[in-house]
């Protein structure tokens, strides 16, 4: 008999012939279920748009194809497109190796061949049942914490860009999740020097989340000691190092705007490389990098420095802004990005990191499919 918590699942059968109906009806109704039958894949689909079932027990051969299991196959992908979670059970009275393979690469959850064993049959349901509750129950508690971890995090934004005389400064941050890799901090040192940080960790979700978390904590901990860009890289870089697992690593990039000499210094950790778009379009890339976050402990990282002059864009993102891909899986990258900083390179931080946003949006299709951060100064 069913366990308690699996009393009473909402089954649906689906068999063209009304023996096996009535046989499985009979089976399963003694065991507890609560049982639908149809007699087409027409059927199935229309139950299935109308309510939610616990499992899905059904056919491969209907009359249009009594042989093949071409019909019952084809109904399969349509059912994973409706719900991919809910557990299907194909049956056939046709069995082979190749159908069993085939089914099982479709999305069957398992296969059974007529005629059936009940014990066997009964187990099968039992198990893929229990395995659906299992997801729901972890899904739900998955929801729930990544929930809260993508409300953590956007508290740990910037709230507002510090003001900062003689440079205007806007930035953009979009997770392609619910939780994002990508780190980005403004954050006002003195009343002449302000920090700017873009860093993109390697894999996604909560756990990219945490180690992100991480290193903005350790960021907030070192920038008011007003170290070199170079330092402070190397000591993030050993945190790092001690906290991450193998195959982990993240891309840094740490830089400081001294407006009383109106100059950028700055150290790279393997991040992409910033694009300084002087007054008269020339886009100059600020190249100088080290090794990524994570890997080297003892990597020692040099800082940098360029000069800015009034008109300047200096323009800090992650690769999520470069590597975004249209339906033809072209990338927007780097010549594209620099063509619309060229172009929109008289106006204002915010009116630029919108142009760009929306460009690679427009590229795209809006699906962005990696985190993208960005961040735009420009020099009054």
């Amino acid at each position: 008999m069913l366990r308690p918590e699996l009393s009473a699942p909402r089954t649906l059968i689906a068999d063209d012939q009304p023996d096996v109906l009535e046989a499985l009806h009979l089976l399963l109704k003694r065991e507890g279920y609560q049982i639908e039958a149809v007699n087409s894949p027409k059927a199935v689909l229309e139950r299935l748009h109308n309510r939610e079932y616990d499992v899905l027990l059904m056919d491969l051969n209907y009359a249009l194809d009594t042989t093949s299991g071409q019909e019952g196959l084809d109904l399969l992908a349509s059912v994973q497109k409706l719900d991919h979670t809910l557990p299907v059970i194909v049956m056939t009275a046709w069995g082979s190796i190749k159908l069993a393979v085939e089914a099982m690469r479709r999305g069957a959850a398992d296969f059974v061949e007529k005629p059936w064993d009940n014990s066997k049959l009964l187990s099968t349901l039992r198990t893929q049942i229990e395995s659906r509750n299992e997801r729901r129950s972890g899904a739900a508690r998955e929801s729930g914490e990544i929930e809260e971890a993508s409300a953590t995090q956007r508290g740990l934004l910037p709230r507002s860009i510090p003001d900062f005389p003689g440079y205007g400064i806007s930035a953009a941050w979009r997770p392609a999740g619910a939780v994002s890799g990508d780190y980005l901090d403004v954050l006002r040192l003195d009343a002449n020097h302000l920090a700017l940080c873009v860093a993109d960790v390697i894999g996604k979700g909560v756990p990219a989340a945490l180690l992100m978390s991480n290193v903005q904590a350790a960021v907030h901990a070192l920038a008011g000691e007003m170290l070199p860009t170079g330092e402070l890289c190397g000591r993030i870089n050993r945190i790092v190092a001690a906290n991450v697992g193998s195959g982990k690593f993240i891309t840094f990039f740490y830089g400081v705007l001294d407006s009383a000499r109106r100059r950028f210094s700055y150290a790279n950790a393997g991040h992409c490389e910033p694009i300084l778009v002087r007054r008269n379009g020339e886009c100059v890339r600020v190249n100088h990098s080290g090794v990524v976050l994570g890997v080297f402990p003892d990597w020692l990282y040099r800082e940098e420095h360029v000069d800015l002059e009034p008109g300047d864009r200096l323009v800090l993102f992650s690769d999520g802004i470069t590597e975004i891909s249209n339906t033809d899986d072209e990338e927007f990258g780097e010549e594209r990005l620099m063509e619309v900083l060229r172009a929109n390179r008289a106006l204002d931080a915010e009116a630029m990191q919108k142009r760009v946003m929306a460009a690679i949006a427009d590229f795209s299709g809006g699906n962005f499919q990696d985190d993208a951060t960005l961040i735009v100064t420009a020099v009054e």
